[in-house]
């Protein structure tokens, strides 16, 4: 009997999983200190962004069933 593979839910908190398979998270910079930041810096920082691909593999290894 195979065991099954457990997610690691600090990867499952920060990571996405999209639809055609690639991995998103959210950017750093935007919890504190916004006020001489500009609104156009302010909201790009807002939007999600793909993995870097040296990294993909290794966070796919910590999400096995695609949370």
């Amino acid at each position: 009997m195979k065991t099954k593979l457990k997610t690691h839910k600090g990867a499952a908190k920060r990571f996405k999983i999209t639809g055609s398979g690639k991995i998103v998270r959210k950017q750093a910079g935007k919890r504190h200190l916004l006020s001489h930041k500009s609104a156009k810096r302010k909201r790009a920082l807002g939007a999600e962004v793909a993995v870097h691909p040296g990294e993909v593999s290794a966070i796919a290894r910590l999400l096995p069933y695609g949370n």
